[in-house]
């Protein structure tokens, strides 16, 4: 392995798949060399496309010449397996989120790697969208003041074709649960990145539209943030017409708002800064890659293989990836249980 180079290898050939190749390829670090699949055709029709080796057999893929670190697309509760098998190989691995469906199989698979002394970095590319950088700054350098009261919306849409068009999603065991864990995590991440860690949650949870599935399609929860703030978070797939994802943050000095990705500052005095326009991000269509861009998992792709080849700290974390996983686990067992939840309980056990 060259210090500057990585040969990457995809693991699972569905949705997402496409998203990290074109990043890697994209990148100036990243260099895409392979890929496995358990389903040949899709394997196959993915190789031919970049022009890459391919196995259905995963013990064969860890052993193509110049792999040097693993992409894992498959389903979240296969994330463990996977990744631990590649560590042991001495492959560094990134991984789609969540982590993992839940903070125990996460712990385990951080465990892995570093026992096995390889890197690990979990994919949230909103993280790396403009505008929410230039919301980060504003909240950080206090230009709302102190954080008082944060809402956060994910109202989207996904027929039950959606579900049914796969064997993992809106299941326990594959997807770790319904819409918080899968279509909202992103949000949920983005609460805790923009204000801070939350310290306990109450929640409610149901099933509406979706009666095929075992997870929830629709949930509201309380967030008491670490720094004081609290907040209200929502999530749903079935919400007709969907609307954009939104965070807002209400604080001593101001709000800062997120529509989309479009991002919005008001401060005392009406001093009304120019929204930074994002039109490309679609209003949580029934697909879930309308109006992705790869230009965002390229920037975290980039800012992990410079991590790895300087041996620090990857983007996000596997350990920091725990933090917004805490919180979407509290919010279930919060609303398992109608108590109220603390996360660090979770983070800790």
């Amino acid at each position: 392995m060259s210090s500057n180079n990585f040969g990457l290898g995809i693991i699972g050939c569905g949705n997402i798949s496409d998203t990290h190749a074109e990043a890697i390829i994209h990148s100036e670090q990243g260099n895409l060399v392979a890929a496995h699949s358990r389903t040949k055709s899709n394997l196959d029709a993915f190789c031919e496309q970049y022009e890459i080796e391919g196995s259905t057999s995963y013990d064969e893929f860890l052993t193509v010449p110049g792999l040097d670190a693993v992409s894992i697309c498959t389903p979240s509760g296969t994330h463990l397996d996977y990744g631990k098998q590649a560590a042991e190989a001495g492959k560094h691995v990134i991984v789609e989120k969540p982590i993992e469906v839940s903070v125990q199989r996460g712990r385990e698979l951080i465990d892995s790697c570093s026992e096995n002394g390889v890197k690990l970095a979990v994919i949230y590319q909103n993280r790396f969208i403009d505008e929410i950088v230039d919301m980060k700054k504003a909240l950080d350098t206090g230009k709302i003041g102190n954080p008082i009261l944060a809402s956060a919306s994910v109202r989207w849409y996904r027929s039950q074709e959606y579900y049914n068009d796969s064997d993992w999603r809106g299941t326990l065991a594959l997807d770790g649960g319904g819409v918080v864990i899968n279509q909202s995590i992103h949000t949920v991440d983005l609460l805790y990145w923009l204000i801070g860690e939350v310290e306990s949650v109450s929640a409610l949870k149901g099933t509406f539209t979706h009666p095929d599935i075992e997870a929830e399609d629709t949930a509201v929860a309380c967030l008491q943030f670490k720094n004081g703030a609290i907040g209200v978070f929502e999530g749903s797939t079935s919400i007709r017409p969907p609307q954009k994802r939104r965070i807002e943050v209400n604080g001593s000095k101001g709000t800062a708002l997120l529509e989309g990705d479009s991002f919005h500052l008001q401060l005392e005095g009406d001093q009304q800064e120019a929204p930074l326009e994002n039109e490309d991000e679609a209003a949580g269509a029934a697909s879930p890659l309308d109006g992705m861009s790869v230009i965002n998992h390229q920037r975290q792709f980039e800012r992990i293989f410079k991590a790895f080849a300087s041996g620090g700290e990857a983007v996000v974390s596997g350990e920091e990836s725990l933090k917004s996983l805490a919180i979407v686990e509290a919010i279930y067992r919060a609303s398992d249980r109608n108590k109220l939840v603390q996360v660090d309980s979770i983070l800790n056990q």
